[in-house]
């Protein structure tokens, strides 16, 4: 059975994920972490017995410094990683910022941010801590995506952000890569 030490233990042995986190710490963001389809991937991938990774739209960095809150900090993060990294589509968002673009109330912290991610697959993080250990946050607990259930974070259980889920999952299509998921409508 897979609990939230297997997940890290994967993480741990995948010299490409390691890679990738290595590369983020190197930033030294406050409260920052690797998050959704980074670590959901990985899991849903290991659970359907994939040879390959399943190919991931981008790396999603995340930190939270209310202090700098300009777009072009983000940018001259995707910058620095690139040249660490350059084969890997990264994205980097702080968090302080980001309640206005998708017009919710402000987070608290970077985590806060994680658990207003429309699914609770998705609402997951890792980074490493200053011994390069593996930390993984999981708003609700990572139930969901150990049993391939694709469900609503209760911040997105309201009409109006119910539909902006539908939509996405629609959208995401993931069943078609991950035939076993269960997807829940509400």
């Amino acid at each position: 059975m897979m609990d939230e030490e297997t997940v890290i233990s994967m993480i741990r042995r995948d010299p490409w994920m390691m890679e990738i986190l290595t590369a983020a710490k190197t930033l030294d963001l406050p409260d920052w972490w690797i998050c959704a389809g980074f670590v959901r991937s990985k899991i849903w991938d290991t659970l359907h017995h994939f040879t390959e990774r399943t190919a991931i739209p981008d790396v999603d960095v995340i930190y939270f410094d209310p202090a700098t809150m300009d777009k072009l900090e983000e940018k001259k993060f995707e910058e620095r990683l690139n040249c660490l990294l350059p084969d890997i589509p990264w994205s980097v968002k702080n968090e302080a910022r980001m309640h206005v673009k998708s017009q919710m109330p402000a987070y608290s912290s970077a985590v806060d941010a994680i658990s207003k991610f429309p699914e609770t697959a998705t609402a997951l993080g890792v980074k490493l801590d200053e011994a390069n250990n593996i930390l993984l946050t999981a708003p609700y607990g990572i139930s969901d995506a150990i049993h391939l259930k694709v469900k609503p974070t209760p911040f997105f259980k309201n009409k109006e952000r119910m539909d902006i889920y539908k939509q996405r999952i629609l959208k995401k299509d993931w069943r078609s890569t991950w035939e076993n998921l269960t997807v829940y409508d509400d």
